[in-house]
């Protein structure tokens, strides 16, 4: 078992820890802010489990887009196009889960070997 703190973490993606299987990180999103410029498919190969610890936003693919609030739990699916964007007044915070790792230490996409 292993803990690891979250405080020093706001800035806007940060690796908490990765395993072989599975990887953490945060993402806080300043109001306005976006994930990307468009949805797109930046990790094809690992699915994503973001939770929204706090803000407001929306989840966007290329066909729809899905309200976030505290305590939403989305699944975006390998190989979907994706977009995050702060539709509120505050910071969005989100845990993200990919599985399997998909960036490294410093947040750089992974090149799939």
């Amino acid at each position: 078992m292993k803990r690891f703190s979250t405080v020093s973490k706001r800035r806007e993606f940060a690796i908490l820890h990765a395993s072989r299987s599975a990887q953490a990180a945060m993402m806080t999103l300043q109001p306005g802010g976006a994930s990307s410029d468009e949805p797109e498919d930046e990790h094809p190969w690992a699915e994503q489990w973001l939770f929204v610890i706090s803000g407001t936003g929306r989840a966007k693919t290329k066909r729809r887009a899905l309200a976030l609030r505290p305590g939403s739990l989305l699944l975006i699916e390998k190989r979907e196009p994706h977009q995050i964007v702060n539709s509120g007044r505050r910071p969005l915070v989100t845990l993200n889960l990919y599985v399997p790792p998909a960036y490294d230490g410093r947040g750089d996409v992974l090149k799939r070997k």
